[in-house]
């Protein structure tokens, strides 16, 4: 197993465990308020860029196409916050969910030091007392791990780099 997948491998076997201890938990199928919501256009790893190339690469053309006219977009979008680009509105669920980024995997379970990496509506539940029992993961050790893996650039240039190896249109 590669060192992403075994980064991935770590993240799911936290995730899911505070899944398992706090069974009403927000962040699933259907919540994409993260996703609505960047602050800034999301920053890559080249093996995580890999992994998401190949599940874009899977996706029909028409839909590629669209995905990197929104991902193209965001490189001149000076206001924040910005729509993640491999996001289906209508459906509320990523579009390459399995090929996403540590990032999106870790958002909702994740803590940085002593600031949550979730959204208003975790926030205010947490400061209400909810959830005081979960155990959540250190986004520090796993920030460490990506740093391993090499520098990170943001989606708009290595989409564009892409585009122009011409493997797509």
């Amino acid at each position: 197993m590669n060192a992403l997948a075994q980064l991935h491998a770590d993240i799911e076997a936290r995730v899911q465990a505070i899944r398992s201890a706090n069974p009403d938990w927000l962040c699933g199928l259907g919540c994409d308020s993260c996703c609505r919501r960047l602050a800034e256009i999301p920053r890559l790893t080249a093996a995580e860029w890999e992994l998401l190339r190949e599940g874009l690469a899977a996706l029909p053309p028409e839909l590629l196409r669209e995905i990197g006219q929104d991902i193209a977009a965001l490189a001149g979008q000076p206001s924040r916050p910005i729509v993640c680009p491999l996001l289906d509105q209508a459906a509320g669920a990523c579009r390459v969910y399995a090929h996403r980024p540590a990032a999106c995997r870790t958002y909702g379970f994740y803590v940085q030091r002593d600031k949550g990496l979730y959204c208003k509506d975790i926030e205010s539940r947490v400061a209400g007392g909810a959830w005081a029992e979960a155990v959540w993961g250190n986004q520090d050790a796993i920030d460490r791990q990506l740093r391993s893996l090499g520098d990170a650039r943001e989606l708009t240039e290595w989409f564009e780099r892409w585009q122009k190896s011409g493997e797509i249109g």
